[in-house]
């Protein structure tokens, strides 16, 4: 029987299938890798292990009596704490919500349970998914499995490091302006955000409505095929999911492709050796039969400040919910309802919750809403023109995923401004609801340290088979995701 942290997904639940292991053994494996590495992470903000234990026995009972067994059977999964799903707190890592618990399940997280898979526990992660670097959370940042001073990205922290620490094969974050694919870049794993509409968001606490989307993370490319495709689909519950047909993936190379470099994602500001194996990971790629083409996107240098209106405009409307009324923390304040709202949100909210509703009401309100909200929307519009016009002449667009690998803890947290520039790369591909995966492209030494990097791949729109079949090609052509973190569970043959 091989050992629980060495399996990536699909592994695991093939032997899990064929009786080599039972689900039961997978969760006593999962849960002694929890308590090896959680207390040093920081990567759960709450478990339940006697509920994976309950649906591990039901799924094993289920294998022992001959019935069909999903495609997940058996397989732990971390999911973000900004996910709804009964039995759990999905707090958002924000002291407003604490003590929260859903009365119903994500579809998405449904989908997953339905094809065997068994939820363990919810991951820290920026507080209401705002931030780079989970520093923002209530309860603490989540500390990179490859040095433990420094970030394992944000806003899905604790998801990126589950995965990359091998506590779980697969979890789930949120990807509004890079949540996903930058952690899956600083922890040196797998991260994939679908074209925007392809996964239900019914049961994700909003952020930004428009930017939101369901994302996995995994430690091979064939798990994030998986997930994805057992999460998508339409769903009642939620009317901007695409009536898209299934996944179907292209052929496994990137022989004949045309793939784009846009000069602006290697301007100046690019950590040198983040340049370096991207520029190596553009020349494999050519050697395994791409042809590479440079392309231009000229409005990317305004993306941020777009992003910077338009999601906060989203988040100061779906934030006034929390207002300590319907669920959350209550604080009475001076008696009156609007001095309670006022005290609740005072206590609950982080200062950077705050930071972007207060900018979210103002790019609103009534004399500004044309200067700022409207304009940003015309500026995001010209962002997807110039996506549609460099798709005319490649096939996909590569670049870095971070302009720098995992940074330390506590270096940008007087900066707001250099905090947002984390997602300098990634956040225009969320503004133009593109595919895109980030994958392991390399290593660079950062004052003795050694930290992964990552190579964005783009799709054009609804193009989420291309992305991961270019993504598969290259993992197959290279070794950089085999390579573990210092952290990582190693073992666990139960």
């Amino acid at each position: 029987m091989s050992a629980y942290s060495e399996l990536d997904a699909v592994a695991l639940a093939a032997e899990t299938s064929a009786g080599k292991r039972s689900a039961q053994d997978n969760v006593a494996a999962c849960f002694a890798a929890v308590g090896q590495l959680d207390r040093e992470l920081n990567v759960f903000l709450n478990t339940d292990r006697l509920r994976a234990e309950a649906a591990a026995i039901e799924l094993d009972r289920r294998a022992a009596a001959g019935e069909e067994l999903g495609a997940l059977h058996g397989v732990p999964i971390a999911l973000k704490a900004n996910m709804c799903t009964v039995g759990f707190e999905s707090n958002c890592a924000s002291r407003i919500l604490a003590g929260y618990k859903a009365p119903y399940t994500a579809t998405f997280v449904e989908r997953l349970v339905a094809a065997g898979a068994i939820p363990v526990g919810m991951t820290n992660m920026d507080e209401f998914a705002m931030g780079s670097s989970s520093e923002n959370s209530a309860f603490g940042p989540t500390r990179n499995p490859w040095d433990k001073a420094r970030t394992s990205g944000g806003s899905s922290a604790g998801s990126a490091a589950a995965v990359a620490a091998g506590i779980t094969p697969i979890a789930l974050g949120s990807d509004t302006g890079g949540s996903v694919r930058q952690p899956a870049a600083l922890c040196g794993i797998f991260g994939f955000k679908p074209t925007y509409g392809r996964i239900s968001r019914y049961g994700l606490i909003a952020f930004g409505s428009s930017l939101d989307q369901v994302s996995p993370f995994a430690r091979s490319v064939r798990d994030l095929e998986l997930v994805t495709r057992l999460m998508s689909g339409t769903d009642v519950n939620d009317s901007t999911c695409l009536d898209e047909p299934e996944l179907q993936l292209e052929h496994g190379d990137v022989q004949g492709l045309r793939i784009g470099v846009p000069k602006e994602y290697f301007a100046d500001g690019l950590e040198a050796g983040v340049r370096a194996r991207c520029e190596e990971a553009i020349a494999t790629l050519e050697r395994l039969g791409a042809t590479i083409v440079p392309v231009t996107l000229p409005h990317s240098q305004h993306a941020i400040a777009v992003y910077y209106v338009v999601a906060t405009a989203e988040a100061s409307s779906n934030l006034a919910r929390f207002e300590g009324v319907r669920f959350g923390a209550r604080v009475e304040g001076d008696g009156s309802l609007q001095g309670m709202f006022a005290a609740t949100r005072e206590a609950g909210f982080g200062p950077e919750v705050k930071r972007r509703i207060l900018l979210g009401t103002y790019v609103l309100s009534a004399g500004y809403y044309d200067a700022w909200y409207g304009r940003a929307l015309k500026v995001r519009t010209l962002l997807r023109r110039d996506f549609e016009t460099a798709f005319e002449s490649c096939d996909l667009i590569v670049g870095p995923t971070s302009p720098e690998p995992a940074f330390e803890l506590g270096s940008k947290t007087d900066d707001p401004v250099a905090m947002y520039l984390s997602d300098v790369l990634t956040v225009p591909v969320s503004l133009a609801g593109l595919p895109a995966a980030s994958v392991p492209c390399g290593f660079t030494d950062v004052g003795g340290v050694r930290l992964p990097v990552g190579l964005q791949i783009i799709g054009p729109h609804r193009a989420d088979a291309r992305v991961l079949c270019a993504a598969r090609a290259f993992e197959a052509a290279t070794t950089h995701a085999r390579e573990r973190a210092p952290a990582f569970a190693h073992g666990g043959a139960a």
